[in-house]
């Protein structure tokens, strides 16, 4: 299946999932045919080593009352509630723009053992019978409403913010304000971490960056599709984190050896980035609030 999707162009891929988006179909029943995955944080395993990477090189302030955690974008599952109890978090918020995760609850169950076995303490969970439950018995929120569920997180509560390849995805036009609101929510000692993925998400290079910001590639035919990228490029993401009052440090750089989509395919303004920009497929960054920032200052 994989070996088959590889060989299918970049367009047809659009042309496939801009049709099948219109289908009634439930997510849940995408997932089962593989089709429009938000990622594999289903597996224990990875859930908690992406968890741990973003902890370890965010270093949250430590609490004796434990700290409190948002994620953006958990996708499919919903593990990060069971990984942050397992280290530390009172509270745990998990931020997505609409109800994607999984809701049967064998599968945390079975998680939950994985997770055991790797020595991490869980709190009971012998007696929850669904995922709230279950949520409420690991401190953690599942909120779904996207930018409006940010809006509703008091002002300086969160200590640790992350992301894993997700940010990518958010709205051009919702990208300022999720940084803004991700500034305002987080304590002045806290820190955030995320991973964010520069390829095309169709066939792993720069085909997003064909089309013209705005216009088609914005709109709600596009965006709707599974396929969507915001088209930001690395220099503008960290722009914009340090607009929203954040001192960032990029940690890591993925680098293409030579752009994998023509730079004459590309539309303007894309073509005429220098090379350097267009060459990085991704990066991670860690974020820390900025003293004396424009959103800490409309507080």
């Amino acid at each position: 299946m994989w070996a088959v999707r590889e060989r299918v162009p970049w367009w047809a891929k659009i042309a496939a999932k801009l049709v099948l988006a219109r289908i009634p179909l439930s997510r849940r029943t995408w997932r089962r045919l593989g089709i429009f995955r938000g990622g594999p944080m289903g597996d224990p395993g990875y859930a908690l080593a992406t968890f741990r990477r973003h902890f370890e090189r965010a270093r949250p302030p430590a609490s004796a009352d434990g700290f409190v955690a948002l994620e953006l974008g958990p996708g499919d599952a919903l593990l990060s509630a069971l990984v942050a109890r397992a280290h530390g978090a009172r509270l745990t918020y998990l931020v997505d723009v609409e109800q994607r995760a999984e809701t049967d609850l064998p599968l945390y169950q079975r998680a939950a053992h994985a997770l055991r076995r790797e020595g991490l303490n869980l709190p009971d969970l012998s007696r929850v019978t669904t995922l709230a439950e279950l949520l409420a018995a690991c401190g953690a929120r599942y909120e779904t409403r996207g930018l409006a569920s940010l809006r509703e997180i008091p002002d300086g509560s969160v200590d640790f913010i992350w992301s894993q390849a997700v940010l990518e995805h958010v709205r051009r036009a919702d990208f300022a304000e999720t940084l803004w609101q991700l500034r305002r929510i987080m304590r002045p000692q806290g820190a955030s971490s995320h991973r964010i993925d520069l390829s095309d998400h169709l066939a792993q290079g720069l085909n997003n960056l064909r089309f013209a910001p705005g216009g088609l590639w914005e709109s709600r035919l596009f965006a709707g599709s599974g396929f969507y990228t915001n088209q930001l490029r690395c220099t503008e993401i960290v722009t914009a984190f340090d607009d929203a009052g954040f001192a960032v440090e990029v940690v890591a750089t993925d680098r293409w050896e030579a752009p994998p989509t023509p730079r004459a395919a590309l539309a303007a303004p894309f073509r005429d980035l220098p090379d350097d920009e267009l060459l990085i497929s991704g990066f991670d960054l860690v974020a820390t609030p900025r003293a004396g920032s424009p959103t800490e200052a409309a507080r």
